[in-house]
């Protein structure tokens, strides 16, 4: 059929150009990250009183980087898609292809699959090379300026960690916390039964993790109606492993997608706040949507800006419409992280009424 086969032409030509323009954006943003990021490093070498080669700095940018330009990719694809209409209008294909009888929602329906598409991509592929390479720039961030983070929740007292083991439930204090959380010194554990109630108090000098348990070494072990006993090596069961401890260091996005749930559920088994990831699981889950809701903000304020003589101000309006979704997806996140609303609701509530109002002006625009 002739006009199919026309039809599956334009939607493969409109495809390749929002591609290409959606693609070439986000290679932008990454190149401005790279700069932005590397000066931020070098200042903080020289705040730093060691020495930190340029290499390992241009190291931890370029590791650094994937998971930054993650954040900018509604933007690169909102403004490839502004980019895109503003060019065919321009050169009159949207007018030739309105006085074919192509409707708005038949050449902005590639868009919206273009960009559903590499949303899927990113988050099933781009997200976990950006979270290992996130990871590794963290271990080299601490190995070059000695800054030692852990899992751990740490007070003024020393850090402290509740957890739920195979022998039931504990309560673990650590007046230091050495080689990322790998390492305890001066440690004091309360081991309960399963009924909460308390078993022992444990006294080491040192623990170290492996996994699936600590060992803790020299401890003199109190059990309830004992005497008590002092042990040169003395075991505790824990969920938490040497990797996972490592892939919790720094920020969530050092964790990729697909090892979200488990680590959630680690971390609650472990007794620790699991808000922040559930959050970014979410966000990551409606990542496709919303940017597709982003081709749809495009499409309300560039569609008709060479008919009215108005592109400056209209592609301005369609930036500033794309920063106030980003504020209000921002301020619904921080409202989950603060426990005011689900995660569920921080990510999909944005964008379902977001992409309800650009579908609205649509069908006001055009179609009356």
């Amino acid at each position: 059929m002739p006009g199919i086969s026309a039809a599956g032409t334009l939607a493969r030509y409109f495809s390749v150009r929002f591609l290409v323009a959606m693609v070439a954006m986000f290679a932008l943003c990454c190149l401005l990250i790279f700069f932005v990021d590397f000066i931020e490093m070098l200042r903080r070498a020289g705040d730093y009183s060691g020495d930190v080669s340029s290499g390992v700095l241009l190291g931890i940018t370029l590791l650094r980087m994937p998971s930054f330009s993650e954040l900018t990719l509604p933007f690169a694809v909102l403004i490839g898609t502004i980019v895109v209409f503003l060019m065919l209008s321009r050169s009159s294909e949207l007018v030739v292809v309105r006085a074919a009888g192509i409707s708005v929602w038949q050449f902005t329906l590639p868009a919206i699959l273009v960009a559903f598409t590499l949303g899927v991509i990113f988050v099933l592929a781009y997200n976990p090379i950006a979270a290992a390479s996130r990871a590794k720039a963290e271990e080299l961030y601490t190995s070059a300026f000695g800054k030692d983070e852990s899992l751990l929740t740490s007070s003024k007292g020393g850090a402290w960690l509740r957890e739920d083991g195979v022998d039931g439930p504990s309560v673990l204090h650590a007046s230091r916390v050495l080689r990322q959380g790998l390492e305890l010194r001066s440690v004091t554990v309360f081991q309960y039964d399963h009924d909460n109630n308390l078993l022992e108090r444990i006294s080491a000098n040192r623990a170290i993790l492996k996994r699936g348990r600590w060992e803790l070494e020299n401890a003199l072990v109190s059990a309830v109606g004992q005497e008590p006993a002092q042990h040169e090596r003395y075991l505790l069961s824990t969920y938490l492993s040497p990797t996972q401890v490592r892939d919790s260091l720094g920020t969530v996005f050092s964790i990729s997608f697909w090892d979200l749930p488990n680590f959630i559920e680690i971390a609650e088994r472990a007794g620790l706040p699991a808000t922040q990831y559930r959050v970014q699981y979410q966000l990551l889950l409606s990542r496709p949507f919303l940017l597709a809701t982003m081709v749809l903000i495009a499409a309300t304020c560039s569609l008709s800006a060479f008919r009215f003589g108005s592109v400056q101000l209209q592609a301005v309006i369609g930036l500033a419409a794309g920063f106030g979704f980003f504020v209000f997806s921002e301020i619904s996140r921080n409202f989950a992280m603060s426990g005011l609303t689900s995660a569920v609701a921080a990510a999909w509530v944005p964008v379902i009424i977001t992409a309800s109002l650009a579908l609205t002006v649509l069908l006001y625009k055009e179609d009356g």
